[in-house]
């Protein structure tokens, strides 16, 4: 997965590449500026003439301020280049998520989905700018400070080079075994993430089951396993920078030695000095990089549980196009979630109400015919198989107001328009208007643009259901499909909200879910599930 990860940096290699080179370029400058700041100094020291140190004054002067500019435009590209590919993986993500809804998301816990798309995804850029770039410009030094200081004394150079490779090799292969060795912190962090969550949107359960002092204290566990690890981290890097700073003195303790051996002058000792201690500085970061690329490796792990999960339903290689919208299903079976066999026709401009006991089937059947889940048997279309349509289009066809319809973090006008983004206000209205809510929502201060909070948490329970009804309404699908509609209501707002339902449903293919014997006495037909294998027609109670 890493080289998937590596892969998607390569369409933006046009940013990238000169980032990485200019990086480079920024430290070798930087590393010449010491050098030649070190023998500039030196020489000065024996009071020359002016003209003999002239072109070392220019060459200081144009290496600091061209380390700067370097320097900004390493972190402008770099960090472009990173932000693309990082944007460009999210919605990748996106993508892979969206066939998998909504049976295949609840693989995934919401906290923990949250962090892999946050956190996880961050790898990418942490891959170039923390990884990468410094292993590049280590490398770039590494080469250019040994070659120059063999130049001026072969048994430096060796030196040098030396503690280089074993710093810049050794000391981050040994943090890279260590980190790949203990277990993986992302999923600590992503089980606490999740544990946070439920905390949060469960308070009210948790409370009423007299539960929440046991998941706090599963919180606790994870978040002081999560610190452990983290004193682990840190215990790793002190002990990988100390490593480092000491073959870094180490060495330049030896280099200094072996050149005044060599009989070679105070200025070319100094400078040999100076580069070696400032070489390092390339080195120093190579340590971190090597721990932050064993968590990419981990980051790189969770997020393939998501681009290779398999899709909850496969998309057809061949569409073709239903010729009418009459719903015919055949011995409909769904192994684990629905035994049938189950019978049921749907024809234009009825209403058939679903009934049954709770587990009996009936939202796995609304599952099927909005192409949510795989199935055993026929369901058909306009004489057309769902299994031959794209699931897009068979949602265009049959969709409506299902248990799980989500109420976003914020406008009303948004909300509703999420059913057809491109819906003039003329539209909102008259859904809005068909589901009970205009007059609500013009008497608010802020009217259309006020916002509902997370989960729809400033409206009523009604409120909330008429919002999906009237998004329902605006989506305006051939086959009109409600499960529960009224579900968690009291009887008061639940009688008022079917009354509504049945109102504008009239005339309109419906299949409606209910336990309500009002909603039953109103329908064309009445299927049920009750005690059989297959749905039995009833007579409606007129």
């Amino acid at each position: 997965m890493t080289t998937r990860l590596l892969t998607s940096l390569l369409p933006h290699w046009r940013r990238l590449l000169p980032a990485a080179a200019t990086a480079v370029a920024a430290e070798l400058a930087a590393v010449a500026l010491m050098a030649t700041a070190a023998w500039l100094i030196a020489r000065a020291a024996e009071q020359p003439p002016i003209s003999a140190v002239t072109v070392a004054i220019v060459a200081v002067r144009a290496l600091a301020l061209g380390r700067g500019v370097l320097r900004y435009v390493d972190r402008l590209l770099g960090h472009d280049g990173a932000l693309a590919a990082v944007t460009d993986l999210r919605a990748t993500l996106y993508r892979a998520l969206e066939p998998l809804a909504p049976n295949g998301i609840s693989a995934f816990r919401s906290g923990d989905l949250l962090t892999r798309l946050v956190d996880d995804v961050d790898a990418v850029q942490d891959l170039l700018l923390r990884c990468l770039v410094p292993a590049t410009v280590a490398a770039g030094v590494t080469i250019a400070a040994a070659g120059t200081a063999a130049v001026l004394s072969p048994t430096a150079g060796t030196v040098l080079v030396t503690g280089l490779l074993i710093a810049g090799v050794a000391v981050p292969g040994a943090v890279f075994a260590s980190t790949g060795r203990s277990p993986a912190e992302k999923d600590v962090r992503g089980a606490l993430a999740a544990r946070t969550a439920d905390l949060l949107d469960g308070a009210a359960d948790l409370a009423a089951y007299n539960a929440i002092g046991s998941a706090l204290a599963a919180a606790r566990e994870l978040d002081a396993e999560l610190a452990r690890r983290e004193r682990a981290k840190a215990w790793t890097a002190g002990l990988a920078g100390s490593a480092v700073l000491l073959i870094q003195g180490g060495t330049t303790i030896a280099v200094a030695a072996l050149a005044q051996r060599a009989g070679l002058s105070s200025i070319t000792v100094t400078v040999l000095v100076v580069l070696a201690l400032t070489a390092f500085e390339a080195i120093t970061p190579l340590p971190a990089a090597a721990h932050r690329y064993a968590e990419v490796r981990m980051s790189a792990r969770r997020l393939s549980a998501i681009l290779n999960a398999a899709p909850a339903v496969v998309e057809p290689s061949r569409t073709v196009v239903a010729s009418d919208h009459t719903v015919r299903i055949r011995g409909l079976r769904v192994p684990g979630r629905l035994d049938g066999p189950v019978d049921l026709l749907l024809e234009p401009g009825r209403r058939v109400a679903l009934v049954g006991p709770s587990g009996s089937g009936k939202s796995t059947v609304l599952a099927v015919l909005m192409r949510f889940v795989e199935y055993q048997g026929s369901v058909t279309i306009g004489g057309r198989e769902l299994r031959s349509l794209p699931g897009d289009e068979v949602r265009r066809l049959i969709t409506g107001v299902t248990q799980d319809a989500h109420i976003f973090h914020t406008s009303i006008r948004e909300n509703l328009a999420f059913a057809k983004p491109d819906a003039p206000h003329e539209e909102l209205r008259a859904a809005a208007r068909q589901a009970r809510l205009l007059d609500w929502i013009e008497s608010l201060p802020n009217g259309w643009d006020t916002p509902v909070g997370a989960g729809g948490a400033a409206m009523s329970g009604g409120q909330r259901q008429r919002l999906v009804l009237a998004r329902a309404l605006l989506a305006d699908p051939p086959v009109l499909v409600l499960d529960e509609p009224t579900e968690g209501l009291d009887p008061d707002t639940a009688e008022e909200l079917l009354a509504d339902v049945l109102a504008v449903t009239r005339h309109r293919t419906t299949l409606l879910v209910t336990h309500n014997a009002m909603a039953q006495a109103a329908v064309d037909e009445i299927h049920s599930t009750a005690g059989t294998k297959s749905i039995s027609v009833i007579t409606p109670l007129l």
